[in-house]
This record gives C-alpha cells, structure tokens and sequence, in this order.
C-alpha cells in the first residue's frame, strides 16, 4: 500500500509540473457597430429597454394580461424546462474533474476438459476438477487534464445552460411584445366598432331623409337604394369587426395561457400612455443587453471550447487505473483479512498516432463551425441594429401620419355637416351626402389603425432594444 500511496504522490505532482494548459482565449470579433442608430439626432447612454415590463406598460389590465403571459404562456414554460435540463447537464459537468469508482461483485466456476493440461493439474493440486474464483473489488479510472479538454468540456456545458437561459429572456420578450400588440390591436378594434356604430346612425338618419323625400317626390328611388346600400355596408362592417375582436380575443386568451375567452378593458387606445420620448441608447449596449444576440455569442464562446477540445484530443493522454477488493479461489476465506486482499495501479500515456485523419479532420471542422458562428453573430448583431432603425424610422413617420390622419378626420367629419345642410336644402344630391360618409368613416376608421401602429411601433422599438425580459 505505501508503494502505491507513493506511486500516487510522484504522479499527482508530475500532473501539476506539466498541466499548463486551459481553454481557448477568445477574441471579441469586430462588429463594426455604428457610434449610433440611424434616425436619432444624439448618442445618448440611455434607453428605454433599461425600464421593467411593469414601468413601461402602465395599463393595469395589459399588465395583468403580460403576468398572466408570463406565468402561463407554454412557449415560455418549455423554455423554462430546457433551463432546467441545462441546469442539470451543468452539475454533472462540475465532476468531470473527478474519477469514476465503480464497485463490482463476481464469482466464477470453470470446469476444464479432463484430458487438458489444466484439467491434470487441478486434479494434481486441487484434488478437484473444477476452479472457483470469487472477487470484490471497487474500481478506479481517472484523466488527468492536462491540456484543458475537460475544462473545455465544462465550458461547453456553462455555455449550454446560459444560451438556454438567454433563449428564454428572449422568448419572454417575445411573449410581452406579443400581448401587448394583441391588446392594443383589440383596443383599435373596440375603437373601430365605436366609430362603425355611430357611423351606422348617419346612415339610418340618411336613409330616412331619404326616404321622406323620395316620398315628397324631391329625390328618386335610386337614392333610397344608395342610402340603404350605405347602411348596408355599415352594417356589414360591424359584423366582421365583432368576428374580428372574438378572433383577437381568442388569440390573447392562448398568448397568457389559458382557454378563449372574452378579455376585460376599461380604457379606450386614446387614453393608453406609452413612453413618447424614447432614447434608443448606444449600439453596443443594444448588443449586450438583447437575448437572441448574447445566445448568438454564447453560441461563437461554445464553439471556441469546442476547438479546444478537438485540438486537446490530439495530445497525448494519461489515465490511471486502479482496483482493490478481496479475491480468493475459495468462498469460505473469500473475506478473510488481511490475506484476501489485493491491490494494483495502472497509469499509462496514450498518443494518437494514425486515426484515418480523424482528429485532424475534427480540429478543422471545429475550427470551420467556429467561423461560421462568428458571421452568424455578426449577421444577428446586424439584423438587431437594423430592427431598431426600423422601428425608429416608424415611430418617427407614424407621428406625422397620426397628425394628417387627426386633421383628415376633422374635414371629413366637417364635410358630413356641410352636405346634410345642403341635402336638406336641396343644393347638394344624396350621392354626396354618401360620398362625404363614407369617406368619413373610412378616414376614423384609418385614424384608429394608425394609432394602434404608432403603439405597435413603439412596442416593436422597446422588444428590438431588448426590452421585455426584466
């Protein structure tokens, strides 16, 4: 035993004198970042998806909705599980470093050919034509890690579990994002049903002036039928509004998690607040705080593990071996101690020499996959920064359209009294009484949507920064 025990010693430290080596360095690569988003007048240092879900959405019943998304959504419970299963891989790769004991019980009976030579000698010093061999042993086997590549292996599993835990802040995300457009979509619908329904009283009270001169002989049978086909049409509106917020509603119900169902609102899409002056902040921040682009570089650090680890496979390796128990040709002084007991130590250094190319093969596919993992963090830092421009460039463009959409509105709207006015007074003919109300409608109705993609915009601009998981 003290032969082993020293065997051990001179080992271990030999081990420490020659193990220099550990994981790859890595090297950032050059994104080439903008010094700021196209469409923004400064730089500024902050940004609007520093803010928690619950400080930029201020609604009680979408924050409501965003907890129960949350809480419930099954995209988001499956991302949470691969975290789990990741999590799991992860302590099981902090052993590693260690070595695998085994114990083992077995007994044996061999009964050789009588007229072999083995059969004569136990017959000869055995006095019995059979042997039996019994055995307890635990057994010992250990890498050393001398050129890194069960560092490498820990890393690749840190590296597992922090893209699976990235995956699910992006999916979280998503998931606000996507409830909340869903709930600002349902609010331009209620908006749309609004104007619809009042919209059909103008045609009911067209319809009747209509009718009331048709009868007086002032106008002809055509304008009862254009005013009706009028009211017709609106009437037709509603009805596909009211399928159309079942649908929204529907789809809002499953986002949070549970069965379909009518969603409760109390305000209407004029009286939601949102952040108005929103700072994108700088693009490097955008970079580091993104889920889908910190999983893409997680990807390109687990790929860099993955070349050392082939590289390492090309080294020579050294194991060791070892195994003691109790061993005896007979059961009755199998466990009799000391003299049952054995003992024995293996090491040895293994070096590949010719493996049909293999592991040069993998060094340089290793290599390739991390290249490629390079430009596909390159191209989602890109398609990120050009989400935000979007959804700048949007915002911007949709706060004009909302202005001339408010102020066709009001014309239009003007429009409807001037040409009742002139019906009445038989000055203006019924098609452009229907002409004016129709082109009404379809501007409030025009109005209400762009206003739901003005939220939308700034929704979009708030997910693009990497807001939402927080």
């Amino acid at each position: 035993m003290k032969r082993i025990k020293n065997f051990l010693l001179t080992l271990i430290l030999a081990l420490g004198a020659v193990s220099c080596v550990s994981k790859l360095a890595y090297t950032e690569p050059d994104l080439q970042l903008p010094e700021k988003f196209q469409y923004t007048a400064t730089a500024d240092t902050a940004s609007v998806a520093n803010l928690e879900w619950k400080q930029f959405f201020s609604d009680p019943i979408l924050q409501e909705l965003i907890e129960k998304g949350i809480k419930n959504n099954y995209d988001l419970q499956i991302a949470l599980k691969q975290v789990a299963s990741s999590q799991e891989k992860l302590k099981q790769a902090k052993y590693l470093q260690y070595p695998d004991v085994g114990f083992a019980v077995s007994a044996q009976i061999s009964k050789p050919s009588e007229n072999s030579m083995n059969g004569k000698s136990l017959n000869s010093f055995l006095g019995q034509n059979h042997v039996e061999d019994y055995n307890a042993a635990f057994n010992l086997s250990w890498e050393a890690d001398i050129w890194g590549k069960i560092k490498n292996q820990q890393e690749v599993s840190r590296m597992q579990y922090l893209q699976t835990y990235e995956a699910t802040k992006a999916v979280q995300t998503q998931v606000v994002a996507a409830i909340a457009q869903g709930y600002y979509n349902l609010l331009m619908l209620d908006k749309q049903m609004q104007i619809a329904k009042s919209n059909l009283e103008l045609s009911n009270n067209t319809l009747s002036i209509t009718e009331k001169m048709w009868q007086s002989g002032d106008t002809t049978s055509l304008g009862v039928q254009q005013a009706t086909a009028q009211k017709q049409s609106t009437e037709l509106l509603i009805t596909q509004l009211e399928q159309n917020i079942a649908i929204q509603e529907n789809a809002l119900s499953i986002l949070v998690g549970e069965n379909p169902t009518k969603i409760s609102r109390t305000i209407e899409m004029s009286d939601t607040s949102l952040p108005q002056d929103i700072s994108a902040g700088l693009p490097a921040a955008m970079v580091s705080r993104r889920p889908d682009v910190r999983q893409q570089e997680l990807v390109l650090l687990e790929s860099n593990s993955m070349v050392g680890i082939a590289q390492a496979n090309m080294y020579p390796a050294l194991k060791i071996t070892a195994s003691g128990g109790v061993n005896s040709f007979k059961i009755d002084n199998w466990f009799q101690i000391p003299a049952s007991l054995f003992g024995s130590v293996l090491g040895g250094i293994t070096q590949p020499i010719f493996q049909k190319r293999q592991l040069k093969t993998d060094l340089n596919v290793a290599k390739i996959q991390r290249e490629k993992n390079v430009l596909a963090f390159r191209q989602s830092v890109l398609n990120a920064v050009g989400e935000v421009s979007d959804a700048l460039v949007s915002n911007e463009s949709l706060k004009v359209q909302e202005q001339k959409a408010t102020e066709q509105v009001t014309t239009l709207k003007n429009g409807i009294k001037s040409a009742e006015m002139l019906y009445k007074g038989g000055m203006a003919n019924y098609l452009e009484v229907i002409t004016a109300q129709g082109n009404s409608l379809q501007a409030e109705l025009n109005l209400a949507s762009v206003k739901r993609q003005r939220l939308s915009s700034i929704v979009d601009l708030y997910r693009a920064l990497g807001g939402g998981w927080k």
